[in-house]
């Protein structure tokens, strides 16, 4: 499960139905809880804390956050800010920094109410979030970041560390560079954008990098069959017409063999060696359940071969 949805990611939800998300997950098995202090400003690790420390009061639950940024005290943010709606009273700041990357570890425990967590991830570094800035963020990183993420792994802090990021070349890169335990890669492997299937999944592969496949619904357009009526996202904005196109064109084959739209894109974000887990945000029990719903569904081989020849070349 992905938390930025009750990190208030584009509405507002209470405490109790991101609570309630929380429980249903896990009643489901979910056993992976993906997060991170950017969604909502720590509202979402504050809020899977709460659940977490009632229906899992072992910690036996995996959980994965992210180092990168900081948060500052923000007295009066806006209503708001970066897509997420009424996050708690802090600013993120992009650092990182040996210092930053132990106060933000520090801080994710005690939002998450645990002695640890079992992945920690650099979150979003990559040109794609730091244009001109992203070759001075990187050496950052490497210099002192990743060092101190090592160090927290070598104390036995975390379980394992990696990079969580939505660009291609930056997992690559550092897969190439570095020791990485986890790569989490964002909205890249779905039916609508194969790219890290060409390299990075079978490099990771052949290093051992265990692949998170996360937004497997491509922020929303893949989450729901295109009949629906429905505001539709791809990539955290409006869904351009040429996507939509290309999504009814998927659906379209879909259909033919009896699949909904989003049961594909979930099932076939799970078909590929490298990926070891995927990670789909989730609001509300009723989705939960129709998340639960896709994963246990039949979906047949001939399909792939299908949407290969007809749909997802297009």
């Amino acid at each position: 499960m992905g938390t930025a949805g009750i990190g208030n990611l584009y509405a507002p939800v209470s405490n109790a139905v991101a609570e309630a998300t929380v429980a249903a997950a896990w009643e489901g098995g979910v056993r992976l809880f993906d997060t991170a202090p950017y969604y909502g400003f720590g509202l979402a690790e504050r809020r899977l804390g709460a659940a977490l420390s009632v229906v899992d009061p072992d910690q036996t639950a995996i959980i994965s956050t992210k180092v990168g940024r900081v948060l500052d005290p923000d007295p009066a943010p806006a209503r708001e800010r970066h897509g997420f709606v009424n996050g708690d009273r802090f600013a993120p700041r992009f650092d990182y920094s040996r210092d930053a990357v132990l106060r933000s570890h520090e801080a994710s425990l005690e939002r998450l109410r645990r002695d640890r967590v079992n992945i920690l991830l650099a979150h979003d570094l990559g040109a794609l979030t730091h244009g001109a800035q992203a070759d001075a963020q990187m050496r950052a990183f490497l210099d002192d970041g990743y060092r101190t993420m090592v160090e927290l792994k070598d104390a036995g802090a975390v379980d394992a560390i990696g990079i969580g990021a939505n660009e291609v070349a930056v997992c690559e890169y550092l897969v190439d560079r570095v020791d990485l335990d986890v790569v989490m890669i964002a909205g890249r492997y779905t039916l609508l954008d194969c790219e890290a299937g060409e390299r990075l999944l079978p490099l990771c592969l052949e290093r051992g990098v265990r692949v998170i496949a996360a937004a497997p619904y491509n922020s929303g357009i893949l989450a729901q069959p295109i009949e629906a009526d429905a505001p539709r996202r791809y990539d955290y904005i409006a869904a351009p017409a040429g996507m939509l196109r290309r999504a009814a064109a998927i659906g379209a084959v879909c259909a033919r063999f009896g699949v909904e739209l989003p049961t594909a894109a979930l099932h076939f974000a799970h078909r590929d060696a490298a990926v070891a887990s995927v990670v789909a945000g989730m609001v509300g029990r009723d989705e939960v359940a129709a998340h639960l719903g896709r994963a246990a569904a039949d979906v047949p081989d001939a399909l792939w071969q299908a949407l290969a020849e007809e749909a997802m070349a297009a």
